[in-house]
């Protein structure tokens, strides 16, 4: 291994275990509070008596749906894994991508006999902030759940409540009282965590964050109709996901347009601020002495040959031919 190629570092070890690793313990820490607990309440928000949109039938548990959340967060963990698993090791077996690659990332010699190639690191580090990303989306999409409150299209099947004594003579008159339901009260706390969409939420974030690496990592000319189609489909994918939430009453527009807009968000911020815009093992250009450019003129322009010069040349032929 080539000296010129390795870098010294005692820090990048100590500042992974103690720092980066304390950090993404804490948001998954945080993460499973919020989903696996009941630390947080939820907001206890009001609603109008006999409201149309808060009527809607009952979908059935989140399991029974067309796109079951076990299944969808697998897809989401997995695909941009597997992409960037499979896209970093085919960029590093090509010889000009790996020649590329090893001049801008040096090997990092950690001590005196641990070498973190460049292969390695790049992984390490998309892997890594994806998964930091995704924990934090899921922190943010039931932290506003809890904070708003906001009632699902079917709340009202599921509350069923009860009006006794309550003055409900108008469609319009709003019950503050939000404790008078009646139903099933696990399917009444899952009926007030509509706002944002958690499922919109994470599989923009995922579509988004793997589109950035495709579309700016990946930079091979045989690339040029496979990453569209592979960008299109994951945001297409993203895109059909709210829309079923939406079809089946799950989730209103609203929720899911805000989950699109946090998931899009987060995703844009880590690609373009944490991972230096997703920075590809490219060619650098060819540096250039300034002798070279001393004999070039400052400015050039196309030369126009004039019609004096045509004229002038088609007679002196024409002399030159009379006097042979």
């Amino acid at each position: 291994m080539a000296s010129d190629n390795i870098q010294r570092s005692y820090s990048i070890i100590p500042c992974f275990i103690f720092v980066e690793l304390v950090i993404m313990a804490g948001t998954v820490l945080l993460a499973y509070y919020f989903e696996c607990t009941s630390s947080f309440g939820i907001h206890i928000q009001g609603f109008f008596c006999n409201d149309a949109d808060l009527m809607k039938p009952y979908p059935g548990m989140e399991e029974s749906s067309f796109i079951p959340p076990l299944i969808l967060y697998c897809v989401v963990a997995a695909t941009p894994t597997t992409v960037i698993f499979i896209g970093e090791i085919s960029m590093y077996i090509m010889k000009s991508t790996r020649e590329a690659l090893i001049a801008q990332e040096k090997t990092i010699l950690t001590g005196e006999c641990c070498y973190l190639n460049p292969l390695i690191r790049r992984i390490i580090r998309f892997i890594g902030v994806f998964a930091f990303g995704l924990f934090a989306t899921d922190i943010f999409v039931n932290a506003g759940q809890v904070v708003t409150g906001n009632l699902a299209p079917y709340f009202l099947s599921v509350c069923k409540p009860n009006y006794t004594g309550m003055e409900c003579r108008f469609s319009h008159q709003f019950i503050s009282n939000g404790n008078i339901c009646t139903g099933n009260q696990v399917v009444v706390e899952r009926a007030r965590r509509s706002f944002p969409s958690k499922d919109a939420s994470l599989s923009v974030y995922s579509a988004v964050y793997v589109t950035m690496y495709i579309t700016s990592t990946i930079r091979t000319k045989s690339s040029r109709l496979a990453k569209p189609v592979l960008c299109l489909g994951t945001l297409c994918a993203a895109f059909l996901t709210g829309l079923n939430r939406v079809s089946e009453y799950r989730n209103h527009c609203s929720d899911v347009i805000a989950g699109f807009v946090l998931g899009g968000t987060m995703a844009l911020f880590l690609a373009l601020c944490v991972v230096n815009n997703f920075k590809g093992a490219h060619s650098r250009p060819v540096k250039r002495n300034i002798e070279d450019y001393r004999s070039l003129p400052l400015m050039t322009f196309p030369r126009v040959e004039s019609p004096l010069e045509t004229l002038s040349a088609q007679n002196h032929s024409t002399s030159m031919t009379e006097v042979t």
